[in-house]
C-alpha cells in the first residue's frame, strides 16, 4: 500500500469542512485533541498541585503556629508514680496506678537492650536528625499498596525520637496528619537539644510495654521478675519486640500461653535484625535461637502484688489529695488521676508509723476470746471473720495519726471499715445529737430533770412507723424515773435520750450531727431511733471511726470541730509545694457546752468505765452498742487526742459482749499514743458556774432535799452562767402517811400511826419507774380512829353495868319491901284474925 506523502503535514485551515473523507483530516484530528487534553490536564494538575501546595503549606504553617515551643523539661522529666511518706518524712510506699514506671539510668541499661530497640524500631537512629526520610517514604509506599490491596493496618514510620515525643508531650486527640506534622517538627528540634544517648534513655524509660508497665525497668520486672540490668540477650530481644504490640506479644496473653508462636517469631525477628546490623555476632545469634528453641524464654510466675503496706491509710489519703487538688486547681477527674499517676508527686502524710503498726497489731490480736462468736472466716462453713477498726486524731490540728480499717492482712482495695464503711453508732451519738445540742441551745441544762419512764403514747405516735407508737426501752429494761440530764447520759438511758431529743426537735439533732460529719439519708432524718439512739441503717448512713474520732474532738477542743486531715503537704517532682493542708475549723458547741459534756463523760462520774482508763491521764468517752449487740463502740478524748474503736462483723451479727471490749482496745492504743505526754487536764473555760442543786428538780435545794430517804439528793452541777436555777426545789415535800400502809393520812388516821416522810412530787407517778416508791403516794388512808368509839363503848358498858347494878339494888329493895309488906300484911291479917277471934271470944264470954 502506498504511503501518502502528505500524511505528516499539518492540516490546512482551508480544507473544506465537508470533506470528511480526507485522509489528512482523519489522522491529524485525534492527535491535536490528545495534545490539547494533555496540555489542559497538565495545567490543571499544575494548578491543583500549586493550590494543594499552597493549602498544604498554609495548613502546615497553621499547625506549626499552633504547636507550642518544644518544652524539653516535659520530655526529660519522666513521669513517675506518686510516693508517700510518714509524719517523720520516711518513705512509706509507692502508689500503683495505671502507669507503673521505675526510672533506670542509662549506664544500667544493657547494651543488648539498647541495640535491640534500635535494630527493630529505628535502625538509622544514630545517623538521622530526628526523622528518617527513607523510612517515611517506604512507609508511605507500603501504606498506599495496602490501601489498594485492601490490607488492614498502616506501617509506622516514626523514629525513636518521634515515639518519645508521642509518649511524653503529644496526645492522640489531634488529627493523625496534624499530629505527624507536630511530631516531625518537634523531633527535628529535640535532636538539637538532646544527645542521642539522652533521647534513647528517655525513650527506654517511657515506652509502654504491657499492662501498666512503662519503661524497660518495669517491663523487666513484669515479665522476668528482675531488673533490666540483669536481662539476658534473649530477654532483651523479647522486650524490644513487645513494644510493637504489647498485648498481642505478651507472654501472659491467654492465646500465647496456649501457643507461644507469635512472640517466639517476633523475638527471633529482633535477633535477626540485630545480627543483620552487626549488633551481635553470628555465633551469638545462633546460640540465642538455639536457646529459644530449647525453651529458655520463660516468664516469671511471680505476679505483681499491688497491695500497699499501709493501704488502710494510703488509699483514703490519696482520695483526700485528689479532692483537694480538684478544688484548688479546678482539675478534672482525668487530669488529677494522670497527675497522681505520672507526676512523681510526694505526699507527706500525718501517719505515725510506730502507732499505726501498734494499732494494727492490737486489733489483729483482739479476737474470739475477747467477744465471743468471733471465729475467723472458714471457707467451708462460711463463718464470717470478726472485724475491727480504729482511728486516732489530734483534734486541735485535725491530723489523723493512725487509722486501721480491719484486722489481719488487708487485700488490695478491700473495704476500709475505718473510712469508707458506714455503721450504726449506737449511743455514741447521744452527746453529739441529743444532750450537747440541748445544753448548747439552752433548752435544758446538765441539772435539768427528765423523766426516764415509758414514753407516753401521744409522743410515741409522732415517731412510730405507720402511726404505731414508738416505744423504746432501756438496755437494762428498767426505768429510773426522774433523773438529771447528767445521769441520763452517764447511765445511757435510751428513754431519757428520746425525751430530750423530742424536746429539742429532730431538725436540731440533725444540724449538729452533720456539723461533726455524721451521715444521714432521708430515712434517718425522720427517725427518732437514728437521732437519739444511733440506730442507723447499716452501710447506708451513720458513721465510722474516722468520723466519730474527729467528732468527739469537739469536747476536748472547746467545742470547735477540726476537719480530719490525712496529709500535711504535697510536693511536685521538682520539690515544689503544690498543696498544703489547711486547718479547717468550725464551732459546733460553745466552749462552756463542750466542757460540760467533757465533764459528764469523764472518769468515774461519767460513762468512761475502768476498761478505758490507763494511768493518771484524764479520759472522757462514751460507749456505743447497737440493736442486738451487733456493733460495739468506744469513742473518747484526752487533753491531747481523740480516738474511736469499732468491733463487729461485716455482715452484722450478734456478739456475746459489751462495749467494754471496745473500751479495752481503746485504752491500749491510746496508752501507746500518749507515751511521753505530760499528765494534765483540760482547763475549765470562763462563763461556767458551779451550783448546788437538787437531783430531783434541778433547782436550788431545800432542807428536804437532803432528807430524802434514798440519801442526800444535793450535788454540785456545772451551768453556763445565766442558766443556773434561781428557784427553790418544790419537788421534795414533807407528807403525813400511815406508817403501817404508807398511804396518805386523813383525819381518821389514828395519831399513833401517823408519821412524816419526805417524798418527791411528780405529775405522773409511773409504777414501772425505779423512783416510784419515792414519789408522793396517791392512795388515801382508809383506817378510822377508834379511840373515841372505844371510850364511848367503855362508858356505855360501864353505864350498862351500873344500870344493871342499880336495877339489881332497886329490885332487891322492892323485894325486901314487898316481903316486909307481905310480912306486915300477914301479921296484920293474923292480928286481925286474932282480934276477931278474941272479939268473938269476948262476945261469947259476954253472952255466956
Amino acid at each position: 500500500m502506498a504511503i501518502d506523502k502528505n500524511l505528516n503535514k499539518p492540516i490546512s485551515s482551508k480544507t473544506s469542512p465537508g470533506n470528511n473523507n480526507s485522509p489528512n483530516k482523519k489522522e491529524k484530528k485525534p492527535k491535536s485533541k490528545f495534545r490539547t487534553i494533555l496540555k489542559r490536564t497538565f495545567f490543571v494538575f499544575l494548578f491543583l498541585s500549586l493550590t494543594l501546595m499552597v493549602i498544604g503549606a498554609g495548613y502546615i504553617f497553621a499547625v506549626l503556629k499552633s504547636t507550642p515551643p518544644l518544652d524539653v523539661n516535659a520530655v526529660t522529666n519522666l513521669s513517675q508514680p506518686t510516693s508517700l511518706y510518714d509524719d517523720k518524712e520516711a518513705f512509706m510506699d509507692t502508689l500503683h496506678t495505671e502507669v507503673d514506671r521505675t526510672i533506670i539510668t542509662f549506664d544500667k541499661i544493657p547494651l543488648d537492650l539498647r541495640d535491640a530497640f534500635i535494630s527493630i524500631e529505628d535502625e538509622r537512629f544514630e545517623s538521622h536528625s530526628g526523622i528518617d526520610i527513607r523510612r517515611i517514604v517506604g512507609s508511605f509506599l507500603t501504606d498506599v499498596s495496602k490501601v489498594f490491596s485492601g490490607e488492614s493496618g498502616l506501617h509506622g514510620g516514626s523514629t525513636l525520637t518521634q515515639q518519645l515525643l508521642k509518649n511524653t508531650i503529644l496526645t492522640d486527640e489531634d488529627f493523625i496528619v496534624e499530629r505527624k506534622i507536630k511530631e516531625i517538627w518537634l523531633a527535628l528540634n529535640l535532636e538539637k537539644e538532646l544527645s542521642k544517648d539522652e533521647i534513647l534513655n528517655q525513650y527506654l524509660n517511657t515506652i509502654p510495654l504491657g499492662g501498666t508497665s512503662y519503661g524497660v525497668e518495669a517491663a523487666a520486672k513484669l515479665y522476668f521478675g528482675k531488673s533490666a540490668s540483669e536481662l539476658t540477650l534473649i530477654q532483651c530481644a523479647y522486650i524490644a519486640g513487645v513494644a510493637q504490640a504489647p498485648t498481642y506479644y505478651s507472654g501472659y496473653n491467654e492465646n500465647n500461653i496456649k501457643d507461644p508462636t507469635p512472640y517466639i517469631i517476633r523475638t527471633k525477628s529482633v535477633l535477626g535484625k540485630m545480627k543483620e546490623l552487626e549488633k551481635i555476632s553470628v555465633d551469638e545469634y545462633n546460640q540465642a535461637i538455639a536457646d529459644i528453641d530449647a525453651g529458655s524464654l520463660v516468664f516469671s510466675s511471680k505476679k505483681e502484688n499491688y497491695t500497699l503496706q499501709y493501704e488502710w491509710y494510703i488509699n483514703p489519703t490519696v482520695s483526700q489529695v485528689k479532692a483537694d487538688l480538684k478544688t484548688k486547681y479546678k482539675y478534672s477527674d482525668e487530669e488529677v488521676s494522670k497527675l497522681l499517676a505520672n507526676g512523681g508527686l510526694k505526699i507527706q502524710t500525718n501517719m505515725n508509723r510506730e502507732l499505726q503498726d501498734y494499732t494494727q497489731t492490737a486489733l489483729n490480736n483482739f479476737g474470739a476470746g475477747n467477744v465471743g462468736h468471733a471465729e475467723t472466716y472458714i471457707e467451708g462453713t462460711k463463718t464470717p471473720e470478726f472485724q475491727a477498726s480504729a482511728t486516732i486524731v489530734d483534734y486541735k490540728t485535725g491530723k489523723v495519726i493512725a487509722m486501721i480499717g480491719g484486722r489481719g492482712e488487708h487485700a488490695a482495695q478491700s473495704a476500709n471499715r475505718a473510712y469508707t464503711s458506714l455503721r450504726p453508732i449506737g449511743s455514741t451519738t447521744k452527746p453529739l445529737t441529743v444532750y450537747g445540742p440541748a445544753i448548747n441551745e439552752k433548752i435544758l441544762t446538765a441539772g435539768s430533770t427528765i423523766d426516764d419512764s415509758p414514753i407516753p403514747e401521744s409522743i410515741g405516735k409522732l415517731y412510730g412507723p405507720s402511726g404505731d407508737p414508738y416505744a423504746p426501752n432501756n438496755d437494762d429494761f428498767a426505768f429510773a424515773g426522774n433523773i438529771s440530764l447528767r445521769d441520763g447520759l452517764t447511765k445511757s438511758k435510751n428513754v431519757a435520750a428520746v425525751s430530750v431529743e423530742h424536746a429539742i426537735g429532730l431538725e436540731t439533732g440533725i444540724a449538729y450531727g452533720e456539723k461533726v460529719g455524721l451521715i444521714y439519708n432521708d430515712a434517718s432524718k425522720s427517725s427518732m431511733a437514728a437521732l437519739a439512739l444511733g440506730q442507723f441503717n447499716n452501710d447506708k448512713d451513720g458513721g465510722n471511726t474516722y468520723i466519730t474520732a474527729s467528732a468527739f474532738g469537739v469536747f476536748g477542743n472547746g467545742g470547735t470541730y477540726t476537719s480530719p486531715k490525712l496529709y500535711s503537704k504535697v510536693l511536685d517532682a521538682s520539690g515544689n509545694v503544690i498543696l498544703e493542708a489547711e486547718v479547717q475549723q468550725k464551732e459546733v458547741f460553745s466552749p462552756q457546752t463542750a466542757y460540760i459534756l467533757y465533764d459528764i463523760l469523764k472518769g468515774s462520774r461519767g460513762t468512761t468505765g475502768p476498761a478505758a482508763k490507763w494511768g493518771d491521764m484524764p479520759v472522757s468517752g462514751k460507749t456505743g452498742t447497737t440493736t442486738d449487740t451487733k456493733d460495739l463502740w468506744f469513742t473518747g478524748v484526752t487533753p491531747y487526742l481523740s480516738a474511736s474503736v469499732w468491733l463487729g462483723y461485716d455482715i452484722p451479727e450478734t456478739m456475746s459482749a459489751n462495749s467494754n471490749s471496745a473500751a479495752g482496745v481503746w485504752a491500749k492504743i491510746m496508752a501507746k499514743a500518749h507515751e511521753g505526754y505530760e499528765v494534765k487536764d483540760i482547763e475549765q473555760p470562763d462563763g461556767l458556774v458551779k451550783v448546788a442543786v437538787c437531783k430531783d428538780s434541778g433547782k436550788l435545794p431545800t432542807s428536804l432535799c437532803s432528807s430524802d430517804p434514798r440519801g442526800d439528793r444535793v450535788y454540785e452541777e456545772l451551768f453556763i452562767d445565766g442558766t443556773q436555777p434561781t428557784g427553790l426545789c418544790e419537788n421534795h415535800v414533807l407528807v403525813k402517811i400511815n406508817r403501817l400502809n404508807g398511804k396518805l393520812a386523813t383525819a381518821n388516821t389514828p395519831p399513833g400511826l401517823i408519821v412524816q416522810k419526805v417524798f418527791v412530787k411528780k405529775a405522773i407517778a409511773n409504777p414501772a419507774a425505779d423512783d416510784y416508791e419515792s414519789t408522793v403516794p396517791t392512795a388515801t388512808d382508809d383506817t378510822v380512829d377508834t379511840s373515841v368509839a372505844d371510850a364511848a363503848a367503855a362508858k356505855a358498858i360501864a353505864d350498862a353495868k351500873k344500870a344493871t347494878a342499880d336495877k339489881a339494888a332497886t329490885d332487891k329493895a322492892a323485894a325486901d319491901k314487898a316481903t316486909s309488906i307481905k310480912d306486915a300484911a300477914t301479921k296484920a291479917a293474923k292480928d286481925a284474925a286474932k282480934a276477931i277471934t278474941d272479939a268473938a271470944k269476948d262476945i261469947t264470954n259476954k253472952k255466956t
